[in-house]
């Protein structure tokens, strides 16, 4: 009994932040008795009001005690196959060692550091009387959402499945479009206090091993309170954290995470998030959406040249505005010309005055809509809009080209489907409008290819982002600027650079095996 007080004063006298010594008390075994191994659990949790002790004696008459936190459980599961079978039903103590208990997955653990992560992972302890081991019982149950469709990335024709917050159900979805052998899932904990599950999914026969390898030399080299979603994780892995362009696809579908891993390409999934990592990608993958294979080619691939279209009007149409109004008005047609000069000739502001005013309040009306409920944020986007772009043009602070001009420019940038590169693209405009006003049409190009080169310059886990069209893979054109047919689709992208190309054989009559 001096050794347990001992050892609960160096608890008791540890800092906040688990230091060496702390970390040495919980690698101590647990007792033989009972009463000491409480007296330690009420110690490590002082502070935790909802950890339950259910104390009960064993059916062979022995003492033992179930250890737990309220709502990280399934009762219904510790009531039926747990409490009943120890109480009503085991013969000796080693039919409980033996698995006789009827649950999921047990464990045997000896250590106080086991019993720590096992009881804040939702799971159950079971402590016996004159045993110096301990049973963790996998009786997690905490409150969870049900499935619904995706909130950003919405569709017509594709699943109406989204991921949740909680990662075991996100892999059951991804396994439902890939019951396969080959699907491979890794586990890892990152986080010192929030040690979050992380795992990483991916087929063993068709993805880079170096991807993989990558990808866990940089997870284990994360050292970090907690990570608490998608997002705060994809900056420690990515390859440039301060480029302005994402280098990870975040998606909340789990039809589009299956498309990726069908590819050669990996998902991470983190626990609590309702989105899962892909990677590595290239510039051009952002603008594939799941619409583009539910619906015909033709349309498809018209779909997907409109938003390249909006790419460069979300841009550079406001600098090419500026840049002609401020240097180039020699270009326009003598009627355009004249109606661009009347409705300026009320505002008082050069060109990129009057572009950056409205262009941050379409930003400000656009966060608001985002951050109020939904009927009232549509309001405020539509009536905002327009009732703030009339008060201005009649005011004579903006021209009625100007407004015109940012409306088109908003419309492009909601074309892109991933949310992330809409908002990186929006961003860029300020800057070529800087370069308009300064240089005109040739400060547009030098902005053009700063940027052309800073996309052919990086690299995603060593794939290259500006891939296939620097450098160039004229197989992978097939789905960058068009989308062919699925039967033209015969191999994997090289971009992914996959171990295994082929993906499908011939398909319709006449063809030729590949």
């Amino acid at each position: 009994m001096g050794t347990i007080r001992r050892w609960l004063n160096g608890i008791k006298s540890a800092p906040v932040k688990k230091s060496s010594d702390h970390l040495n008390h919980l690698n101590h075994p647990i007792s033989g008795t009972l009463e000491d191994n409480l007296i330690i659990l009420h110690a490590l949790f002082s502070h935790a009001p909802d950890l339950v002790t259910r104390k009960f004696q064993l059916r062979t008459g022995g003492n033992a005690v179930l250890v737990y936190l309220e709502g990280l459980i399934d009762k219904s599961a510790i009531n039926n196959n747990i409490l009943t079978p120890l109480i009503y039903e085991i013969e000796s103590v080693n039919d409980i060692w033996n698995s006789s208990i009827t649950i999921a997955k047990t464990e045997i653990v000896s250590l106080w550091s086991d019993i720590e992560n096992s009881i804040f992972q939702g799971k159950s302890i079971l402590l016996i009387d004159g045993q110096m081991r301990s049973l963790v019982l996998h009786t997690q149950g905490w409150p969870q959402r049900a499935i619904k469709e995706p909130q950003i990335e919405s569709t017509l024709k594709g699943s109406h499945q989204g991921f949740v917050e909680t990662s075991g159900q996100n892999i059951a979805l991804i396994r439902r479009y890939l019951p396969n052998r080959e699907l491979k899932i890794k586990e890892y904990f990152v986080g010192s206090r929030g040690n979050t599950r992380v795992s990483v999914m991916y087929l063993e026969d068709v993805v880079q091993p170096d991807f993989v390898k990558e990808m866990e030399d940089r997870l284990l080299q994360i050292d970090v309170d907690a990570i608490l979603n998608t997002g705060e994780l994809a900056e420690f892995i990515e390859d440039h954290p301060i480029s302005l362009f994402p280098q990870l696809i975040m998606t909340e579908r789990p039809d589009s995470a299956a498309a990726h891993i069908l590819q050669g390409r990996i998902v991470v999934i983190v626990d609590h998030s309702p989105s899962v990592i892909i990677a590595p990608v290239t510039f051009s993958a952002f603008f594939q959406s799941v619409d583009d294979y539910s619906n015909r080619w033709i349309i498809a691939t018209f779909l997907r040249l409109l938003r390249f279209l909006a790419l460069i009007t979300t841009i550079s149409l406001s600098a090419v505005y500026i840049a002609i109004v401020s240097f180039h008005y020699e270009v326009l047609p003598l009627d355009l010309l004249i109606s661009i000069g009347e409705s300026r000739a009320k505002v008082p502001f050069p060109p990129i005055v009057e572009a950056f005013l409205m262009e941050l309040a379409l930003e400000m009306l656009r966060e608001a809509g985002l951050r109020l409920p939904g009927p009232i944020g549509q309001t405020i986007g539509v009536v905002g809009g327009i009732v703030i772009g009339q008060a201005a043009v009649q005011a004579g602070i903006v021209s009625n080209i100007m407004v015109i001009i940012v409306a088109i420019t908003a419309i492009s940038s909601f074309i892109i489907p991933d949310y992330d590169m809409s908002s990186s693209l929006r961003l860029l405009r300020f800057p070529m409008m800087i370069m308009a006003s300064l240089f005109g049409m040739v400060g547009i190009v030098i902005g053009l290819m700063i940027i052309g080169a800073h996309l052919i310059s990086m690299e995603s886990f060593g794939i290259s982002y500006g891939s296939p069209v620097a450098p160039i893979r004229l197989s992978d054109w097939k789905d960058v600027w068009i989308r062919v047919p699925m039967w033209k689709m015969k191999k994997r992208p090289l971009s992914a650079d996959p171990t295994q190309l082929q993906r499908q054989g011939a398909n319709r009559e006449g063809e030729d095996q590949p």
